[in-house]
């Protein structure tokens, strides 16, 4: 494409008629120093509900968000990732680039989302720190990020502490991520009123982003030559989005707003804008005022989720317009501080009393009937009642907090402001000894005197309960049309942690009064009816105890051959004593054990006996340990009862000894009960496999006939054989898994791979083989990066050829293969290694044909890949459609 240099002078100017006449005004300038012609700040804001269970502090299986775990790993997968690496192809479809957008985007991350990614993929959530300090080595030391309030609550609803509880932990978390203060912050659903503003510049935060339809009215900033400009009423949204505004506060302070352009914000959410970086840049173009001010800004906000998740490899239509198409219009690509930086306001706003940018109606969307996210007929009766019984709950907890923290803290509501650095460490750290030093550390801070391990239980359980108070006001909760959705229950999941933190530390007991409150939140659904009952079977039945900790333990301690010390996800299981039995089909174990939740330090020493009956019977007792000597009376009693081989005679013992309370298989998180629900089922499937392989085998010959002579193929026969040849596949992979230093071992794996995709083409099999592709991905991942990091260049033919057959096989069986991380390894190794190596081998070419014998001597003694291999290599990155014409031309 033509850049707007090489273009007409009034080509030029319709592109950029700033720039156009800056230049005819001969004003020479550094863009990113002075503030002159167009810039562009793209605002991604990304952000989940939190989702982790409040009792395990992970997130469970989410069964819609298949393929993947949970929904946040499938939106990473979508998003997240690929924004971190997104591609920039050429004409046919090969990698030309690799791009951190992150690097160009203005952008906010909700700090529970990053901690959830800090945890699971920690190149992605290192790139994306990188990406803010590269954006503030280029912008003049001002980064892309900005920050977030903490748990995304309404701030015009909260009160006046949670209101700046969640600024300083939103600011606090960002500096422990970023290493810089923020300057600006994003506010949940843009929710903003006067109070909040005080807030925000009471805290320091320099500048916010809201929608055009916040403002009231603006004028021109008074000055000496004009003291009392005219205002301009824009209340329907028809604020100017291309500049900056400085909105004054009645405390005298100010602080300063962008309203993003809300047509084209619109727009790149629900049309084709994204459809390809020109059609984006095209109407990012019609902003541009023809005026004569010295620069404007165009700012457009979206979610971030929209870039590859909402809207399918659209993070590489950005990438491609932030570092080609934005450029060639020269568009300066800046973040919202950099510009006021070199831009401050020279007008100012009144926004309206209360607003947010997904409600017509003020803030009505998180407590009332509003009408906004409904759909379907179904009404929002029961978000008033949501909000009330909230605020209840949060009110009655202010008083137990003060009074009982105040035995424990100088300052309670201080120590919950600063509660965020444990928060943070408990993320980040990888090492359980320190995390619980810092978090002493802590409580020394703030205690009034040491205390005692039962009052540093108490002082955590109290800081908790503050800050499930606070989930509790997660905006998702309110946002759809019906509360038994899962952000609803999400919600109710906190206010229970929060009620049972309460009884714990203080013995008030506030479950009856909230459950009356929300007996007037009326559901759409007939099976729930209201609030209370929602309440009683999703909430109540998703609690866990120590005994169902200690259960989880006890019947996955049959399969598992854990240690003495072990993590349960945010419980310490420390094994004091285990034995087991088996009896015939019987199998018996009685233990000792302690654990300490590693969030409150709580902590319960229990004993246990389970029964494992065979098949899906499990007999499961657990008691709290009273004494060495009753535990052994205890443990001796049933072992003796196990040695009749009698299940009901050794049940009888335990209901004796524990009492009539037992759990069951159904008692294991989720998690450990499908593992273990696939453990027992292995027998079974075994012998299934068996049957169904030798099915396949007798009836090969006439499966055969029936493909040849294109008859219907009975079903049964058909299935026989796929399930066979699945079985045999995942059984090659895992072999071939398995045979990492053994060239024959492997090749003869492959080779058995090839033949199955070979029998299964001949039979039009579908093979059900889930495993294989990320196993498959792996093995092909871990194959090139010995290649290119180790790879020996005598054998580089075969180690190719290796890689080249493990993708052909994943083709040939349907598998789907992303080969994204190749791509990313090979692209890196192609600009750091590859081309230097053809760039010597090139000149020793060039001299040769010179006869500059001694020359290209020292520079083939530098450069061992010859010519031959390079391209070879070259031809690597083709097969992994990436652009290597360029030097591979060369070598030809």
């Amino acid at each position: 494409m033509t850049s707007a240099a090489e273009l007409s002078a009034s080509q030029a100017a319709a592109i950029n008629p700033i720039a156009t006449l800056s230049e005819e005004a001969g004003l020479e300038h550094d863009p990113l120093q002075t503030a002159r012609g167009v810039y562009v700040t793209v605002h991604g804001h990304f952000y989940q509900p939190p989702r982790e269970n409040p009792y395990l502090d992970t997130i469970e299986r989410q069964p819609s968000a298949a393929p993947f775990h949970n929904w946040n790993e499938r939106i990473h997968h979508e998003c997240y990732r690929p924004n971190a690496f997104a591609r920039v192809l050429n004409g046919y479809g090969e990698v030309v680039g690799i791009v951190n957008t992150f690097e160009y985007l203005s952008f906010n991350i909700g700090p529970t989302l990053m901690s959830w990614l800090e945890r699971y993929d920690m190149e992605v959530y290192e790139r994306i720190i990188e990406a803010d300090r590269k954006s503030c080595q280029r912008l003049n030391g001002h980064g892309n990020a900005i920050a977030q309030v903490y748990n995304h609550i309404i701030l015009p609803l909260a009160n006046e502490r949670d209101k700046y509880t969640q600024i300083r932990w939103g600011m606090e978390d960002f500096r422990s991520r970023f290493g810089r203060d923020p300057e600006g912050m994003w506010l949940a659903e843009t929710a903003v009123d006067y109070p909040t503003l005080e807030a925000l510049v009471a805290e320091g935060i320099k500048f916010i982003i809201l929608a055009p339809s916040q403002a009231e009215r603006c004028r021109v900033l008074p000055t000496e030559d004009n003291p009392d400009p005219k205002w301009h009423e824009v209340g329907g949204g028809q604020i100017d989005p291309s500049r900056p505004y400085r909105c004054f506060l009645e405390s005298g302070e100010f602080i300063d707003i962008f309203f993003y352009d809300g047509p084209i914000s619109r727009d790149m959410g629900f049309s084709d804008v994204l459809s390809s970086s020109e059609h984006f840049a095209g109407r990012l173009g019609i902003a541009i005022h023809g005026d004569h001010r010295p620069s404007q800004i165009i700012s457009v906000a979206t979610d971030g989720e929209t870039f590859g998740h909402h809207k399918r490899h659209t993070e590489m239509c950005i990438a491609h317009a932030f570092t080609q198409v934005f450029p060639r219009r020269n568009w300066t690509v800046t973040n919202f501080a950099h510009y006021l930086s070199i831009s401050p306001p020279t007008w100012e706003v009144i926004l309206k009393p209360v607003t947010a940018w997904s409600c017509s109606h003020g803030v009505n969307r998180w407590q009332d009937d509003c009408g906004c996210g409904g759909g379907g007929g179904w009404h929002q009766k029961w978000r008033r009642p949501l909000r009330e019984s909230l605020n209840w709950l949060r009110d009655q907890l202010i008083p137990v907090y003060d009074e009982r923290g105040r035995q424990f803290f100088r300052d309670p509501w201080a120590a919950r402001d600063e509660y965020i650095q444990v928060l943070r460490d408990r993320a980040a750290s990888r090492n359980e000894n320190r995390s619980a030093e810092n978090v002493k550390q802590f409580l020394n801070r703030h205690s009034v005197a040491p205390l005692s391990p039962t009052d540093q239980i108490d002082a955590l359980r109290l800081l908790e309960m503050q800050r499930h108070a606070m989930l509790m006001y997660t905006s998702c909760g309110w946002f759809f049309e019906e509360l038994s959705r899962p952000e609803g229950v999400q919600i109710l999941r906190y206010a229970a942690r929060a009620l049972e933190l309460a009884g714990e530390v203080a013995g008030i007991q506030l479950e009856l009064g909230f459950l009356e409150r929300l007996l007037v939140a009326p559901s759409n659904v007939d099976s729930f009816k209201t609030g209370d009952v929602v309440y009683r079977q999703l909430v109540v039945s998703s609690q866990i105890t120590f005994q169902q900790v200690a259960a989880h333990y006890a019947i996955s301690s049959l399969f598992t051959n854990y240690s003495q010390q072990e993590r349960l996800y945010c419980y310490e299981a420390h094994q004091l004593d285990y034995q087991l039995q088996r009896m015939g089909s019987l199998t018996l174990a009685v233990g000792q054990l302690r654990l300490v939740s590693e969030i409150t330090w709580e902590n319960m020493e229990l004993v246990f006996a389970v029964l494992h009956i065979g098949g899906w019977d499990f007999h499961c007792c657990i008691q709290p340990f009273t004494g060495r000597r009753a535990y052994t009376q205890l443990r001796d009693k049933i072992f003796d009862a196990l040695k009749q081989a009698s299940a009901a005679h050794t049940i009888l013992a335990m209901n004796q000894m524990f009492g009539e309370q037992s759990f069951s298989l159904q008692n294991l998180f989720a998690e450990e009960r499908q593992r273990i629900m696939q453990l027992i089922s292995q027998e079974t499937l075994t012998r299934l496999d068996q049957l169904y392989n030798q099915m396949y085998r007798d009836n090969y010959g006439v499966l055969m006939a029936f493909h040849r002579d294109e008859l219907p193929v009975p079903k049964e026969l058909q299935v026989a054989a796929e399930i066979a040849l699945s079985n045999r596949c995942l059984i090659a992979i895992k072999a071939l898994d398995m045979e990492v230093s053994d060239p024959q071992a492997i090749n003869a794996q492959i080779a058995e791979l090839e033949a199955i995709a070979t029998e299964a083409g001949h039979l039009r099999c579908h093979l059900n083989i889930p495993e294989a592709k990320p196993t498959l991905e792996t093995l092909i991942w871990r194959s090139l990066w010995q290649l290119l990091h180790e790879g020996d260049p005598d054998t580089l033919g075969d180690d190719i050829r290796q890689i080249d057959r493990l993708i052909e096989i994943g083709n040939r069986l349907s598998l789907g293969l992303a080969l994204d991380r190749c791509q990313e390894l090979y692209f890196n190794c192609l600009h750091t290694s590859i081309v230097p190596q053809c760039e010597l081998a090139i000149q020793a070419q060039r001299l040769s044909d010179q006869k500059n014998g001694h020359d290209q001597a020292q520079l083939t003694a530098a450069n061992p890949w010859t010519i031959i291999r390079l391209r070879q290599l070259l031809q690597l990155g083709q097969l992994l459609s990436v652009e290597v014409s360029p030097w591979l031309s060369q070598l030809m």
